[in-house]
């Protein structure tokens, strides 16, 4: 990781993350549609092998079983060609450490830094819909007294006391009615009251939690903006020291541009940088794996008498070949980068060295092991047209003191190359 950087860490973890986000989601989907098509021809496999086993005799038995091993063996083959694909793929980046810089724009704008607070949607609005109000309740109409028509005709002289009994029981019902009417209503009336406390009390509770979840959000806004503000506080505060060609800022600017310049995961490389502002030079130090961490398989083959997938290792010569080639443009991309991204000149001298950490079988301890030392003039860089060059000999140019044998771990000899 390079030295120091607030900025250079957001970068680095904001691209780690969306390349590892954007991995991840297509594994899942690979391995889900994969796994949908295995399951939907396993079961049309087995379907058919059970409806062709149980009419099978026992010559067509024989046959089944030899095509089911066929394709066995085809899967497997494929397999270890989508193995091989893989692999060719981390060879063809680390081979081409340098050409996928060239091809790049190392700059880095940090005017488009400046971060925009934004924020999600309020994530309650349906607090911000009234309840219903509760459904009214209707009082049914009041009784009205029917009396009894009296009796007409020859009827009137002898059915007056039936007619008072009539009259007697329909005023007994109507009081009773009535009696039912208003402890109807008295019941509707303390229905609407418990209605309207209840919903009162739901409606006060709304608004309370409303206002405390738009308080919330406020505050999580004004978080956001914050951190926002900081944000371009310190960028606007790095911009203007990088102008003045400060320490700090030059090695936050350096931090910048490797973050954004990641190596392949197959071949990762840690790089270190301090800036000396008296002599506008820079220390860079790459550490890149050592050659037990690399990979030496040649090629995957499908072994079908073993039922296994085999690796072929690439001879000690390709490896060393492979390994002493990427030392070499490791060396060449680190200088490109930086003098190519320090647009301003702030940079005059590179003081590279390139090597590795690996454990010392003598003392068991960790020990560092350079494997490149130049110190890099930038009009002598300037001259280099990378594109067309050999990596090997653009060192020797440089005046670069080159390891013998990296991959053997042979250190580079730099008691002769100049530091400011």
């Amino acid at each position: 990781m390079a030295k120091g950087g607030f900025f250079a860490e957001l970068q680095r973890q904001a691209e780690a993350a969306a390349r590892e986000q954007a991995r991840r989601a297509r594994q899942a989907e690979q391995a889900n549609n994969a796994a949908i098509r295995a399951a939907e021809q396993a079961r049309r496999a087995q379907e058919r092998s059970a409806t062709q086993l149980s009419r099978a005799n026992v010559a067509e038995q024989k046959r089944l079983a030899k095509e089911a091993q066929e394709a066995h063996s085809a899967a497997m083959a494929a397999e270890a060609e989508r193995q091989n694909s893989e692999l060719l793929q981390m060879y063809e980046a680390v081979d081409s450490l340098l050409a996928a810089v060239l091809s790049a724009d190392v700059v880095v704008n940090l005017a488009d830094m400046r971060a925009v607070a934004t924020h999600p949607p309020f994530d309650r609005t349906d607090l911000e819909t009234p309840i219903p109000m509760p459904v009214p309740v209707v009082d049914a109409p009041e009784p009205v007294f029917a009396p009894p028509a009296p009796p007409k005709g020859i009827l009137a002289a002898f059915g007056k006391k039936g007619h008072e009994r009539a009259v007697a029981t329909a005023v007994a019902a109507h009081e009773e009615a009535v009696a039912e009417w208003r402890s109807g209503l008295a019941h509707n009336e303390s229905a609407r009251q418990a209605a309207a406390g209840q919903y009162a009390e739901s409606e006060a509770k709304r608004v309370q939690v409303l206002e405390i979840e738009r308080a919330r959000y406020a505050a999580e806004c004004a978080a956001r903006e914050e951190q926002v503000a900081e944000h371009n506080d310190a960028l606007e505060k790095l911009i203007a020291n990088l102008g003045y060609g400060t320490a700090d800022a030059v090695e936050e600017y350096v931090s910048i541009v490797f973050s954004k310049s990641p190596y392949p995961p197959c071949f990762p490389a840690e790089r270190h940088v301090a800036f000396d502002g008296a002599t506008a030079e820079l220390r860079l130090r790459v550490l890149m794996p050592g050659p037990d961490k690399v990979l030496t398989t040649s090629a995957y083959k499908y072994a079908k008498s073993a039922d296994e997938i085999v690796a072929s290792s690439l001879s000690q010569k390709a490896c060393k070949d492979r390994y002493v080639g990427a030392v070499h443009q490791v060396a060449l991309r680190s200088l490109h980068e930086v003098f190519g991204a320090d647009t301003r000149g702030l940079i005059k001298t590179i003081s590279l060295e390139v090597g590795t950490e690996t454990i010392d079988p003598a003392t068991g301890r960790e020990v560092y092991i350079p494997f490149v030392a130049a110190g890099v003039e930038r009009d002598s860089f300037a001259e280099l047209d990378l594109s067309n060059v050999v990596p090997a000999a653009a060192l020797g140019r440089l005046g670069a003191s080159v390891s013998k044998s990296p991959y053997d771990l042979i250190p580079a000899n730099a008691s002769g190359i100049r530091h400011s």
